[in-house]
């Protein structure tokens, strides 16, 4: 019983978080007029330094939001071998870690929003407002369903303990190493599917959800190796029917 205590403890705190960024961002999408969110929602390329942080740290939040509940399952599972080692304090190293890489994908994506806005392929809100980007991002992120890569950074973010033993670390500094290799796993996984918010935009709950369920069941679910396939396909089925209209419309 004293064990799985800090194995509660855990899950209980990232449940919060979680609730919490998820709070954040639902707060975004309803209050757009608030002078805070505002400042993600540059009307145009001239950002200020002020857009800059709050659009990082939007996106960051919705990182967080979106990937720890799928990450669960590895950290309780880190939590437990090391309550099992007598050092559960490590755990707090790995998830920071693990958010720091995430961090990182939020600094480029926060790059390539501004690289998108500046071409106007993508409106204040991160909408597409090009149907050749909507497509190219649809049939990226559908074929790499398939890619090689993909299938061995999901095999290691579907087996914690294999992950966990593989890459096994001792002290403070391990621990912070390992996270850092599970977020760049995890990355590898997720980065063509977090693309996608690009398409559907930062400010749509229902897509940012969408995204973050099929992540979490392509990580969880019994045979997610399957649904990531069956994913695939549609991504590529959507690419392909948006690349169709796009080029009947240039046609007519």
């Amino acid at each position: 019983m004293q064990r799985s205590a800090p194995t509660l403890a855990s899950a209980a705190w990232l449940l919060a978080a979680s609730i919490a960024f998820w709070a954040l961002l639902a707060w975004m999408a309803f209050d757009m007029g608030h002078p805070l969110v505002q400042l993600t929602m540059p009307g145009g390329p001239d950002w200020h330094a002020d857009n800059i942080a709050a659009i990082f740290a939007m996106w960051a939040v919705m990182m967080a939001a979106m990937m720890l509940p799928s990450a669960l399952p590895m950290i309780l599972t880190f939590v437990r071998l090391n309550v099992q080692q007598g050092e559960p304090g490590r755990a707090r190293l790995f998830v920071v870690a693990y958010l720091l890489v995430w961090s990182a994908f939020s600094g480029a994506a926060t790059a390539l929003q501004w690289a998108l806005q500046r071409a106007d392929w993508v409106d204040p809100m991160i909408v597409s407002t090009s149907p050749a980007l909507s497509a190219s991002l649809l049939l990226i992120a559908g074929a790499y369903q398939f890619s090689p890569l993909k299938r061995v950074c999901l095999s290691h973010c579907r087996t914690p303990v294999g992950f966990l033993l593989g890459e096994w670390r001792p002290g403070r500094a391990g621990a912070f190493a390992m996270g850092l290799r599970h977020g760049g796993l995890c990355t590898g996984c997720c980065w063509a599917l977090m693309a996608l918010l690009f398409v559907g935009g930062v400010m749509n709950i229902a897509w940012i959800a969408a995204l973050s369920v099929a992540v979490a069941i392509e990580k969880m679910a019994p045979r997610g190796e399957r649904v990531a396939a069956v994913l695939g396909m549609l991504l590529l089925a959507g690419g392909a029917w948006k690349l169709v209209a796009m080029l009947g419309g240039a046609a007519a």
